[in-house]
């Protein structure tokens, strides 16, 4: 961690330039930033897992300090309102500490109104970046300029922030690595799901997003969101799309693996080897829409090799058969969410370069730059809903009907790794390094 540490003097100073330089030719002279509120559940007096804003976690590795905030003035250092009430209820933070605590000006706070009277007395040229911020008088809620300045900014990775993710990636391999293991150990979705959390040491409030543990056809819903306990039936395949936290930062990761005896095991490892060639494509210069296309003849090309569709791969990318067997787009930008903002940002200032109509949810439609953090992670599914309409079609003839019959309890393929486009050469592989480091 502390090499890590050591890189954020640089990201801080990074940030500093990035926000005053979003400040230029608008009608502010500062921004506070609202870490947020805990949200109460309807009708009860239980609170959701907080989830800090994360303009806020950009600053402050503080990702359970609700209600404070940081206020951003150009030429000035920072200052950050740190709340500390008095609670018996629920266990304080500790006094702040650590790495970063040098580069703010730290006021504690205990309530609403010392946090007012820290910040400054007219609020009416600061702008609010937050959910639902107190109604103080701010010039301005989440300015949509200011916010897109932002937005674009937060594709490209200090150091600092690599090595956050660097080791979200370790632990979420290491986790992995374990869950791996309990499928072939014979341990329903509920158990491998509690089998990751132990290896990663995360509570399911800390997890990036909700684990997803598909065993069988389950693989083939994308965002498969249950749990089950069943230990019994085949055990055809197993797809895990988890990824784990460090200091607000995110890892992806997705692996699928099939019972070695099937032909489905071949396909398996054909994608691999087709992702890998995908993740090699991740370069200064390109554009994220290239990519994802090229995904689309690369499963055009197994979908021909495995003889699943008996079509030239030519013919199945003019007539649009592979969406149905790649219905998602190949990636999105990661960082401190998982599906980071500014993915189809047209401009620094704002606007919207839509996918292409074709391919309507691909999150990412601008040109890769140098420290671009993204996920390549294409798919290749059996998904009854979207069969169907090829099934009544006008290709449903070059379609292997019994071979796909043969692989729908396997549901599907999808393999993730997170990548870092540099300057010159080949990315870096966050996730495949992380495998290498843990093996």
């Amino acid at each position: 961690m502390s090499a890590a540490h050591s890189h954020y003097p640089d990201h801080h100073q990074r940030l500093q330039g990035i926000y005053e330089q979003a400040l230029e030719g608008l009608d502010f002279d500062a921004v506070a930033i609202y870490a947020g509120t805990a949200k109460i559940a309807f009708l009860d007096d239980y609170h959701f897992p907080f989830k800090a804003n994360p303009h806020f976690l950009w600053w402050v590795p503080l990702e359970e300090h609700a209600e404070s905030w940081i206020l951003v003035r150009p030429g000035e250092r920072p200052r950050l309102l740190y709340h500390q009430p008095a609670d018996y209820w629920h266990l304080p933070p500790s006094d702040p500490d650590g790495y970063w605590t040098s580069h703010f000006n730290i006021t504690v706070t205990g309530n609403d109104s010392e946090a007012r009277a820290a910040l400054p007395g007219d609020l009416s040229r600061v702008a609010v970046i937050g959910e639902n911020p107190p109604d103080w008088g701010f010039a301005e809620v989440n300015p949509e300029t200011l916010i897109n300045r932002l937005h674009w900014q937060r594709a490209a990775k200090s150091e600092y922030e690599l090595c956050l993710m660097r080791i979200a990636s370790d632990s979420g391999a290491r986790a992995h690595l374990a869950a791996a293991q309990a499928f072939a150990d014979g341990d329903s979705e509920y158990e491998i799901h509690l089998k990751y959390m132990a290896a990663c040491q995360h509570a399911e409030k800390e997890l990036p997003y909700n684990n997803i543990i598909a065993l069988n056809d389950h693989a083939a819903v994308l965002h498969y969101q249950n749990l089950s306990r069943d230990r019994g039936g085949p055990r055809n395949s197993f797809l895990i799309d988890a990824g784990a936290m460090c200091e607000g930062y995110a890892s992806d990761i997705t692996r699928t693996y099939a019972r070695a005896d099937s032909g489905f095991a071949e396909l398996v490892s054909a994608l691999e080897e087709r992702q890998q060639q995908m993740v090699d494509g991740v370069r200064a210069g390109v554009w994220f829409p290239d990519l994802h296309q090229q995904a689309h003849q690369h499963v055009a090309e197994l979908l021909e090799q495995f003889e699943l569709v008996n079509m030239p791969a030519a013919d199945m990318l003019e007539e649009g058969i592979t969406s149905t067997f790649l219905p998602h787009g190949l990636g999105h930008l990661i960082g401190l969410q998982v599906h980071d903002v500014g993915g189809q940002q047209a401009e620094p200032d704002g606007g919207l370069k839509a996918p292409p109509e074709a391919h309507p949810f691909l999150r990412t439609t601008r040109q890769i730059e140098p420290g671009f953090a993204l996920t390549i992670e294409p798919g290749l599914y059996l998904i009854p809903a979207l069969l169907e309409p090829l099934r009544e079609g006008p290709h449903k003839g070059a379609v292997n009907w019994d071979l796909i019959e043969q692989w729908l309890p396997f549901g599907g393929i999808r393999i993730e790794d997170d990548v870092v486009a540099r300057s010159s050469g080949s990315p870096e592989n966050l996730t495949r390094d992380a495998f290498a480091r843990i093996e």
